[in-house]
């Protein structure tokens, strides 16, 4: 079960109050375009305390509108 999703709208979605314990190990998919992930990954280094980054390609079959 996911924490949080983040929309095609730009806004977070998830549950009103978080009840799951912090220490639970997480997965975070980021879909988008090749240059904006590479952007990314600087500011995603200095948020890391540690643990595990991969980068995969995806085919997208189908999006919300």
């Amino acid at each position: 079960r996911g924490l949080l999703g983040f929309g095609r709208s730009s806004h977070m979605h998830g549950p009103k109050i978080l009840r799951l314990s912090m220490d639970l190990p997480r997965v975070i998919e980021i879909v988008d375009s090749q240059e904006k992930i590479n952007a990314f990954l600087p500011q995603l280094e200095l948020m890391m305390g540690g643990g595990l980054v991969t980068l995969e390609r995806v085919h997208v079959i189908r999006s919300p509108d």
